[in-house]
């Protein structure tokens, strides 16, 4: 492991070079959060363009696929409508 960061406020560790989805899934979690039509949010295509995995970073929407993880980032489930992407 190199480092840890926090999905709502429980420490989750990741390795270098990772993103935060596969960070995330491989610390047991899957749903991200929940999409306006009531689906779960989760990695679906892992490149950015179904926005499947939406995410809050320190406030802002963001893909979990594209953002690389680091040391103390404070990430949250999204339960909104994505609507400041």
């Amino acid at each position: 492991m190199s480092g840890r960061m926090f999905w709502n406020g429980t420490g989750i560790p990741f390795r270098t070079g990772e993103s935060v989805a596969t960070a995330l899934m491989r610390a047991g979690i899957i749903a991200f959060g929940t999409a306006p039509t009531g689906q779960a949010r989760t990695v679906f295509c892992g490149i950015g363009l179904c926005q499947g995995c939406l995410i809050r970073v320190e406030g802002r929407l963001t893909e979990a696929c594209l953002l690389p993880a680091r040391e103390g980032l404070h990430l949250e489930a999204e339960t909104g409508g994505g609507q400041d992407v």
